[in-house]
């Protein structure tokens, strides 16, 4: 399955889409046969060109619209996505915040009841086990979207984390939501909320990034909108009893309502480099703390004086006393091969100095950009390295992150 994958993955590559979707489907295909999401016909209805990934079968494209096509359209209009294959997952008791705490980096007994904020669990040496979104539903609920490949690994680092809990007297429970039960739909760009809320009953304007809150969407109850999203544009995230999923999607694109067209991992994967947005696997990992993936501002500071999470001393250490390398955005001169994972950083020496982690040719930049980790010493933006590309070296430069001005939806100050 993984090969037949990856060769049709290439062959859309070479039809206009970023060839880091061939890299994104290897390395999370598998031999076990795909799960299908509820809105599995839905894609086959509408053109979907479906891939492995995570253990889902989900759509890389459209017919309708190359790759490049629907990332622009995103930027300018907006896309919908189905990420039902990533992990929901909800925590109760009036514990629940104090437990949580002991696996996260997030000053969530901080946040407000209704809001979020992206974290991540780390292990005892500092690294990354997966970055999440977690939100405080209120004093005693919380609601966790976390990565589909990461799946087993945070299903049982949580529950250890509660059975730990529950061993000592705390009230907490846990519940992971299947995608048979419940779907997740992202819709993204500079619509996607105004065509959103002609569905909905609650005002959307009152809807800030990271906040989160419970509506019915064209008819259908208990739908959980979170404002949040992977492609740097306003958005949100959408979870649907799975039963009226493919409602709500023809809903949404319903062009009564407005212009929503469906997009793929394809869009999504270079939406989220323009965007500076790290994925698991590429561009952090065990091996990677926090502090080296330039994500410092994911530990609290109220949690790094506690001291108390998996990792907090290592961590506490890097702030200290530095680290040897560290996550960094580079964008290529006119002319050269676009700079792909595990592609080599060489200073002007050619001494090795790094390596790419992701990259593409930026469909609204129109010029190829990276990240990756590069020695301490050469992480400031206009340092001048070469990246090898088969064997050819080409010239780039290191730049601040995000390529590409985000829009999340903030509160006026």
């Amino acid at each position: 399955m993984q090969g037949l994958v990856s060769r049709q993955v290439l062959r859309t590559a070479r039809n206009g889409a970023p060839s880091s979707v061939a890299a994104l489907s290897r390395a999370f295909s598998s031999d076990k046969t795909p799960s299908k999401t509820a809105l599995y016909e839905f894609h086959q209805k509408h053109g979907g060109k479906l891939v492995d990934f995570a253990g889902y079968l989900l759509p890389v494209q459209y017919n309708d619209q190359s790759i490049i096509k629907s990332h622009l359209y995103t930027r300018e209009i907006g896309s919908i996505f189905d990420v039902s294959h990533m992990l929901q997952t909800y925590l109760r008791g009036k514990d629940v915040i104090r437990c949580f705490e002991t696996i996260c980096t997030a000053d969530v007994k901080g946040l407000r009841n209704g809001s979020g904020t992206l974290t991540v669990f780390t292990n005892s040496s500092g690294g990354i086990l997966d970055d999440l979104i977690v939100n405080r539903v209120t004093d005693d609920v919380l609601y966790v979207v976390s990565n589909a490949s990461r799946k087993e690994v945070d299903m049982a680092n949580i529950s250890e984390a509660v059975a730990s809990c529950k061993a000592k007297g705390m009230d907490v429970s846990v519940e992971f939501l299947s995608s048979d039960d419940q779907s997740l739909l992202a819709v993204q760009g500079p619509t996607a909320v105004t065509t959103l809320q002609k569905l909905c009953t609650k005002d959307l304007s009152r809807l800030f990034f990271m906040n989160s809150t419970t509506d019915s969407i064209a008819g259908v109850d208990n739908c959980r909108i979170t404002r949040c999203g992977y492609t740097g544009e306003d958005g949100v995230e959408i979870s649907i009893p799975s039963a009226n999923a493919a409602d709500i999607a023809t809903a949404l694109l319903d062009p009564s309502y407005g212009k929503l067209k469906l997009a793929g991992l394809g869009a999504r994967d270079s939406l989220r480099v323009e965007a500076g947005l790290c994925l698991y696997g590429n561009d952090i990992d065990e091996t990677t703390t926090p502090v080296e993936a330039n994500l410092l501002w994911l530990v609290a500071k109220t949690r790094r004086t506690e001291n108390n999470f998996p990792g907090s001393d290592k961590i506490n250490a890097q702030i200290k006393n530095g680290v040897t390398r560290r996550r960094v955005g580079f964008k290529m001169d006119s002319g050269a091969a676009p700079a792909r994972q595990h592609v080599d950083i060489y200073n002007n020496e050619q001494q090795k100095v790094g390596e790419i982690t992701s990259g593409c040719p930026s469909p609204c930049l129109q010029q190829n950009i990276a990240m990756g980790y590069i020695r301490e010493e050469y992480k400031k933006p206009g340092t001048e390295i070469t990246l090898k590309v088969r064997d050819k070296h080409y010239h780039s430069s290191v730049v601040k992150m995000p390529f590409v001005a985000t829009h999340y939806y903030q509160p006026p100050k």
